[in-house]
């Protein structure tokens, strides 16, 4: 979980509750929030992280020691890494940049803070993780995701922007925290942050603690961004939720974020800046959702919309039987594997010769890790067992299916 700029993982609070009972949470401050170190040392940035690197990075999770890190659950299948965890076991907090009692390093540019943020994944033992981020928090999202894609299963971002466009009012920001402190800056910033009518006392405080040179860092970043070509090569499964009053990233910069991402959905909520703080009825629901929806997983967002859309009040008690049984209990069981699970059913949909649904769950199957190689193995030894014309009708559909997609 990444935060926004001048923000704690404090601003998290409405969400941790209802996330930690399936997830086990790393929250991530940036360089001079909350306990991240900062330092205006002349400082190498990290080294690259090729993709498969897993050798640390300039950053390490400050975790609770009588807790272990968190791994990547090699007995669940591939997409639950970031799922099925404990809520008794507490947030870990990638909070310093301090590994090994070296130097501290301030990043001053969203790629230098995207590779950060994978040296804290690395320190922490995560190999795949949901990630979710608000603003900054989010634009570091983005960038893992575009950058390291191996490393994110689902990504959510909050009242964020790929490109603000005008680098200057960034500049002088910086320069602003840098001469006169903090609290030069910590009424107006927060005036955006929520909306007329909500308790902006604690979040004036939380700004105002916020180190300086950490926070013209990440201004200095934010005057340089520009993730609008990274767009398309995001794969994971997006969520992208804007607030409806938020004029620092407005509802036109979510949207350019949906749009430029391939399936990427947008939600617009009641809210400003830090509409998750403001509308937590509204946000964390949709966040659980995204996350920890099996279904969603298996079958992708997009169809899961066209059902939800598609349901009447005469199918809608329909609709919540499939989801509570079919995915919030067999899905879920952990006695087989997602990959074993889609090829069962894969198997028993040829054999009743559903069509339709036999189409869908080919999709399903690449998502859920089965090779073309191993789908063609299931419906050979349906020729076998159910016979040749039954097998000869799934083939005719898997091909189908497999000849719209890239299987490379």
């Amino acid at each position: 979980m990444g935060n926004s700029l001048g923000t704690t993982s404090a601003m998290w609070r409405e969400q941790l509750p209802a996330l930690g009972q399936t997830m086990r949470l790393l929250l991530i401050d940036h360089p001079g929030h909350g306990d991240a170190v900062s330092t205006n040392a002349a400082a190498q940035p990290p080294p690259d992280h090729a993709a498969g690197d897993r050798s640390g990075g300039e950053a390490t999770a400050n975790q609770h020691t009588d807790q272990p890190p968190p791994d990547a659950s090699a007995d669940q299948p591939s997409g639950e890494a970031a799922a099925k965890r404990s809520a008794a076991q507490p947030p870990l907090n990638g909070s310093t940049d301090q590994p090994g009692g070296e130097p501290g390093f301030t990043p001053h540019s969203i790629d230098q803070l995207g590779r950060r943020a994978l040296g804290i994944l690395d320190e922490a033992g995560v190999e795949r993780a949901h990630f979710l981020g608000l603003s900054l928090g989010g634009m570091v999202g983005m960038w893992l995701a575009a950058n390291a894609p191996e490393r994110v299963d689902r990504l959510a971002v909050c009242c964020t922007t790929a490109y603000f466009g005008t680098p200057e009012p960034w500049r002088q920001r910086a320069a602003a925290v840098r001469a006169d402190g903090m609290a030069s800056i910590a009424e107006a910033v927060v005036a955006r942050w929520v909306r007329p009518g909500y308790d902006r006392s604690w979040l004036i405080d939380m700004l105002s603690a916020i180190d300086a040179e950490g926070y013209a860092a990440c201004c200095d970043a934010l005057a340089e961004l520009d993730l609008r070509p990274a767009l398309p090569s995001i794969t994971a499964p997006t969520l992208v939720v804007a607030g409806d009053a938020d004029a620092a990233t407005p509802v036109e910069h979510a949207r350019a974020i949906a749009d430029g991402i391939p399936n990427a959905r947008l939600a617009t909520v009641p809210g400003a800046h830090l509409a998750p703080l403001e509308s937590p009825d509204a946000v964390t629901p949709l966040l659980v959702e995204h996350f920890t929806s099996v279904r969603r997983q298996v079958l992708g967002d997009a169809h899961v919309d066209r059902a939800q859309a598609a349901t009447t009040p005469f199918t809608a008690d329909f609709q919540d039987f499939i989801g509570r049984y079919a995915w919030g209990d067999i899905w879920t069981r952990p006695g087989l594997d997602r990959r074993t699970r889609s090829a069962i059913t894969l198997a028993m949909l040829a054999t009743l010769q559903h069509e339709d649904e036999l189409a869908m769950h080919v999709r399903a199957a690449l998502r859920n890790g089965l090779t073309v190689e191993e789908i063609k193995e299931v419906l050979l030894q349906v020729a076998v067992y159910a016979g040749v014309p039954t097998a000869n009708r799934a083939f005719r559909i898997a091909d189908q299916v497999l000849s719209t997609l890239d299987t490379s």
